[in-house]
């Protein structure tokens, strides 16, 4: 089909060419897919890790594919720093906050550290790193913040209270962030993944007992790949994602809607 010169095209860009893209936990899984995805899809991607070795490899193999890419080693927990990282920016046009942790365990058997650990980096990063990258985008008049959710943010399940608590806080986060910052032309949104298939969690989704009771709540059949999530998340960063905000998008095989 060819569209007429003279008649716009329905079909809206999932481009997001020159924009640049902070993607924190970029070093690996969920955070280096959607910072090599940006990358392919035009952005400037800024990947924040921990570890410079991670961050040289994401950078790497972005460069490697014909992207644009650089990296900041910098522990999101630590907000002096990260705030710094951030203001040395000159622009932020995008921000994955992907940054996050979960720990398995009884409300009986969780201790102080694991709860905090969450808490810290899932609930209280997340709010600051968000707030870092407001004040870009609200200078600038534009801008999409997408944060990480989860199934648990939608549902709980038995041994992991703590962290679909912190992904229920990732939820409310998101719809109220997006309220305040609409006026502003800033865009909030949220990705809600299922069990996905990373060098983390492989071992555990391939669990003879684990394994069977997750994919039987997937009326889809199977877990998820990196790549899943990546193309929901590029979507929502996309100009085709225009009027979307405040909302998360289940990429979970239909898990949360049974």
């Amino acid at each position: 089909m060819t569209i007429p010169a003279d008649q716009p095209s329905m079909l809206a860009s999932m481009r997001v060419d020159g924009q640049v893209a902070v993607v924190t936990g970029a070093g690996r899984g969920i955070g280096r897919g959607c910072a090599l995805g940006l990358a392919e899809a035009g952005a400037k991607v800024v990947a924040m890790a921990r570890t410079a070795a991670e961050i040289d490899e994401v950078v790497g193999e972005i460069e490697q594919r014909g992207g644009t890419g650089r990296g900041v080693v910098c522990d999101v927990q630590d907000t002096a720093a990260m705030r710094t990282a951030f203001a040395e920016l000159e622009q932020v046009d995008i921000l994955v906050n992907n940054a996050g942790m979960g720990i398995a365990g009884s409300i009986l058997a969780y201790d102080d550290d694991a709860v905090r650990a969450m808490i810290d980096l899932n609930c209280t990063a997340a709010v600051f790193v968000a707030q870092a990258a407001s004040r870009h985008m609200i200078e600038q008049g534009r801008g999409v913040i997408v944060n990480l959710s989860s199934t648990f943010g939608k549902n709980g399940r038995p041994n992991h209270c703590v962290y679909s608590a912190t992904k229920h806080f990732v939820e409310g986060l998101t719809k109220s962030l997006a309220i305040e910052l609409a006026p502003k032309g800033v865009r909030v949104v949220a990705v809600g993944p299922t069990a996905i298939d990373t060098p983390m969690t492989h071992d555990r989704l391939h669990d003879p007992v684990i394994g069977p009771d997750l994919l039987s709540r997937i009326p889809l059949g199977r877990f998820g790949q990196v790549a899943d999530v990546v193309g929901a998340v590029v979507f929502l960063c996309s100009p085709a994602a225009s009027l979307i905000t405040g909302t998360t998008l289940m990429v979970d095989g239909g898990w949360t809607a049974q």
